[in-house]
């Protein structure tokens, strides 16, 4: 049985605002510019972030599920979603989107996962949270915060109906 937390208080709105300034900035002057979120949290940003970008043309989402390194010891999730990718990748500079960073696994799948769809000119890297714990040599491009969990602990991110976002620290 999983116990949440609300501590520490974590602002996902402001967060997401501080995300999404720093994905303006670098995208600026930028050519075929696109953005993939990593189902779920991740595709939730990214489509939040096409629309302030006027990007929803470019918009994609992918579920990593079949790529990650630990599929046959963890097996399939019940919750996979199909990745939509319906821009050409080819050439393309593209914001990966992820609610959490982490080990720096799911951002490899997804990166594996992005070639199988053509050979971008660029992959940058957009976390919301960025929680430590890499087994990886993988770092966010843009990223909204830095925060210590234990072990045990993980971050969810949640919309509501009106589409605004909440994290909750959960205790394993």
């Amino acid at each position: 049985m999983s116990t949440t937390n609300t501590l520490p208080p974590l602002d996902a709105e402001a967060l997401y605002a501080r995300l999404a300034q720093q994905v303006k900035a670098g995208l600026q002057g930028v050519e075929h510019a696109a953005i993939v979120g990593i189902h779920s949290g991740g595709a939730w940003l990214a489509e939040r972030l096409a629309a302030e970008l006027q990007l929803n043309d470019r918009l994609g989402f992918i579920d990593v599920s079949f790529y990650r390194d630990d599929f046959a010891e963890k097996g399939l999730r019940s919750d996979v979603k199909p990745s939509q990718i319906g821009f050409d990748v080819e050439g393309a500079t593209i914001v990966l989107v992820d609610d959490v960073l982490y080990t720096g696994r799911t951002t490899r799948a997804a990166i594996n996962e992005l070639f199988d769809y053509g050979r971008p000119a660029r992959i940058l890297l957009a976390s919301l949270v960025d929680r430590g714990g890499r087994e990886l040599p993988i770092a966010a491009d843009f990223l909204a915060e830095t925060i210590a969990l234990a072990d045990d602990q993980s971050l969810q991110l949640q919309r509501a109906d009106d589409g605004r976002f909440s994290l909750t620290v959960v205790h394993a």
